[in-house]
């Protein structure tokens, strides 16, 4: 999959789960259809959670912050990329 959209885990659909998944509410959701199409819509992150989709945002961004979910991340293999020393 190459194409991800982004996903918000709202607090209201939290399920009672660990303090960490709170920590990290921004999820990666495969797009099978332009990211666009899916905004708002319902779906299920590439690690299990249940996520609205947002739209407006790039999960090639989002997943590298301190807020994106770190499994979703590892599962996407999204991460730094190493600037060359000057």
């Amino acid at each position: 999959m190459d194409t991800y959209a982004v996903g918000f885990a709202r607090p209201d659909r939290w399920s009672g789960g660990s303090r960490n998944e709170q920590s990290y509410p921004w999820h990666a959701v495969e797009a099978h259809r332009p990211p666009a199409e899916l905004d708002g819509e319902v779906e299920l992150a590439v690690c299990g959670a249940i996520v609205q989709v947002w739209g407006t945002q790039k999960w090639q961004r989002v997943g590298i912050g301190r807020t994106g979910c770190p499994e979703c991340a590892r599962i996407t293999a999204v991460g730094r990329r190493l600037s060359t020393a000057s």
